[in-house]
């Protein structure tokens, strides 16, 4: 009798879809979405905001998370900003937002803590 295994080896086509981290989209499909251009991703990837993982020919892979990243330094470079500021601007309000979020759910479980009474 073979053991059964704990949950999937690998994710599922469907878990994918819902994966913001997941890099699904080519890097001339991402310059398409932002209406930039390779070179300006290329330039986010120099100045350290997104980091994009590699298909197995080596080309750069983005996921949804990194193209919102993406977007918004575009934001701030299109207003003027240079790239390498607007890099660490965007990098600072992603930490922020996670601190956020982080500290939400410390409160949301220390919440449902207290209506337990524990």
């Amino acid at each position: 009798m073979i053991p059964d295994q704990e949950g999937p080896a690998t994710p599922s086509a469907a878990d994918k879809f819902d994966d913001e981290h997941y890099p699904a989209y080519t890097m001339g499909r991402a310059a398409d979405m932002l209406g930039a251009t390779q070179g300006f991703l290329r330039s986010l990837g120099e100045a350290g905001l997104i980091t994009p993982q590699r298909s197995v020919g080596g080309h750069r892979r983005y996921s949804r998370h990194q193209l919102r990243l993406a977007a918004r330094a575009r934001e701030l470079v299109d207003q003027g900003t240079p790239v390498d500021a607007a890099c660490r601007i965007v990098t600072l309000e992603d930490q922020l937002h996670e601190a956020q979020e982080h500290n939400r759910s410390l409160r949301d479980a220390e919440g449902s803590t207290a209506d337990r009474g524990e």
